[in-house]
């Protein structure tokens, strides 16, 4: 061919042009050097970021006549025909079309033959997720212990899809992304090389849409140099890559926090008139926002931001937002962004979300943590009305009584103290047991979700602490609040109903302040008193094994519980 691509002419061919990934590189050297080679390696990492260029870096070395620091001279006969794939002893498979059990097979019947010409038989294995099960099995043995002439390089996108026992027996490189720096350096390299003008910010723009993988850097610019025509301009680099730019995202930017959502969808309409897909415009509108709080938060990480170049119209827009509303911002667009991917309508998502950050105005968004200062305020004001009347409640009961005493009446409009049924109170604890106040305390929670938010209010402060066959009895904290919930008809009539649903039988449900259960259950225990102590007088003759035990331990070491 006349032509080759740009990725395929400017292959690394040493690793020292290997970008990005000196972790790797120079841990290959060292152990060349001393000699310490692996018989097996696996390369994991994204597309694009040198894994098989690596691996045929790696393979030369091995095999250099003139090798010079860990580095393959590139110049002997061996070098150049791994470089140009006619030496048969550097074999390289492509595991997405040859997955079966049957090429693994042939590959451990060829490993024992020595090498034709190299030092060493080296099979780089692309891709080699894609390995069946049975492959994998297959290639189990000749990759824990191959003839001493064999080294295997796996290279894979996907590591997690190769079974434990074959990354064990390998020495493992996890090859990185590639900076959007670098990857801009290394292009300029090239474009020097060539004698091609260009415009820096477009380089930088290519970069950070290639996403770190150099191989789709090189492709990108391939097509943009083939667009441009004298000089690569930024304007060439954003047709060629589909991206947004900065004016547009200024516009976009200055629509929203001027609350304009006309102006705000007809730029919308404008990028998409250009070609421009919803997705990639949302993804640097989130890109975009980003680097404006990052700069808003630090000025000086400028050489951070991905998206944007700092700018007068760039650092009038940091002033203009606040932080909560970049916030806000970044969320929406981002819930935006997630539901586009499973709609066919992608550019109404984006029209309705860009609406509907536009037409709220600067003063009233708020952000997730200011919701919850003015919610917190408003419960801190209703706690203290709520303790101001229990305040006024405790002043004015002593008065009650005293007027009581005298035969008084108390001041007309003065709410009466909630007095708590005595008598149905005593009947459902005399006919109370442990097994109906189980039942209850344990689906409490069950019946509280299951009421409206103000009626489970009234039960903040509330406890069952006595159920039998017929009612149920609620301690309240507060009389103020034993005395709402019980007038309250509605909410009286619901929790009676769930009762009855949870026991199949008619039950009651009645409230009693705290400080009057102490004194009618004190009351209750003192009437019972003779019954608890004298079982035999009332009951009928107890247990057997219970009269058993008393014999043998005596009264005063005996305990029973029900």
């Amino acid at each position: 061919m006349g032509y080759q691509a740009l990725y395929r002419v400017w292959r690394p061919q040493n690793f020292k042009d290997v970008v990005g990934q000196k972790h790797v590189t120079k841990t290959l050297q060292n152990a060349l050097m001393q000699g310490k080679i692996s018989h097996a390696y696996l390369f994991s990492g994204p597309r694009g970021t040198g894994k098989t260029s690596a691996a045929k870096i790696l393979a030369k070395a091995v095999n250099c006549e003139n090798p010079q620091s860990g580095e393959p001279c590139n110049e002997c006969d061996i070098c150049k025909g791994i470089s140009d794939g006619s030496i048969p002893d550097c074999i390289e498979i492509d595991a997405a079309s040859n997955s079966g059990v049957n090429e693994i097979r042939d590959i451990r019947d060829k490993v024992k033959y020595a090498p034709n010409v190299a030092k060493y038989k080296v099979y780089i294995i692309d891709e080699v997720h894609m390995l069946s099960i049975e492959a994998f099995n297959a290639l189990l043995k000749t990759l824990e212990e191959p003839p001493k002439h064999v080294i295997f390089i796996l290279a894979t996108t996907e590591p997690h899809k190769i079974p434990s026992t074959i990354i064990s027996r390998c020495q493992r490189f996890d090859f990185k992304r590639i900076s959007p720096q670098a990857i801009a350096d290394r292009m300029r390299h090239i474009l020097n090389d060539s004698s091609q003008s260009y415009e820096e910010e477009a380089l930088q723009l290519i970069a950070r849409v290639a996403e770190g993988g150099m191989r789709d850097a090189l492709s990108l610019l391939d097509q943009a140099v083939s667009f441009s025509e004298d000089q690569l301009t930024v304007q060439d680099a954003l047709l060629i890559t589909g991206s947004v730019s900065q004016q547009k995202l200024n516009e976009l930017a200055f629509s929203i926090v001027k609350a304009e959502p006309e102006k705000s969808i007809r730029t919308l309409h404008d990028l998409l008139s250009e070609g421009k897909d919803p997705s990639r415009i949302i993804e640097d509108l989130i890109t975009y926002f980003r680097d404006l709080l990052l700069y808003q938060s630090s000025p000086g990480m400028k050489d951070y931001l991905e998206r944007a170049v700092v700018d007068e119209t760039f650092m009038q827009l940091a002033e203009s937002y606040e932080k909560d509303q970049i916030f806000h911002i970044i969320r929406e667009l981002n819930q935006a962004q997630q539901e586009m991917k499973w709609t066919n309508h992608a550019q109404i998502y984006l029209e309705v979300y860009l609406v509907k950050l536009s037409q709220r105005k600067k003063e009233t968004i708020h952000s997730s943590v200011k919701d919850q200062i003015d919610l917190l305020n408003d419960k801190i004001l209703s706690l203290e009305q709520e303790i101001q009347q229990l305040k006024e409640a405790k002043v004015s009961s002593p008065v009650q009584k005293e007027e009581s005493r005298k035969g008084q009446n108390p001041q007309r409009g003065q709410k009466k103290a909630f007095k708590a049924p005595v008598g149905k109170i005593e009947n459902i604890l005399a006919n109370a047991t442990k097994q109906n106040l189980h039942m209850v305390k344990s689906n409490w929670a069950q019946l509280l979700e299951q009421l409206k938010r103000s009626h489970s209010a009234l039960l903040n402060d509330a406890e069952p602490v006595a159920a039998s066959d017929r009612g149920c009895v609620v301690k309240f904290k507060y009389d103020i609040h034993c005395q709402m919930a019980m007038n309250n008809e509605e909410f009286v009539h619901i929790m009676n109903t769930m009762l009855t649903n949870l026991f199949q039988k008619q039950v009651e449900l009645v409230g009693v302040p705290e400080d009057q259960w102490g004194v009618i259950r004190q009351s209750f225990l003192s009437q019972h008193r003779d019954l608890v102590k004298d079982p035999s007088k009332e009951q009928p003759e107890g247990d057997p094994l219970i009269e058993e035990a008393r014999k043998l331990v005596g009264e005063n070491l005996l305990e029973i519980k029900d």
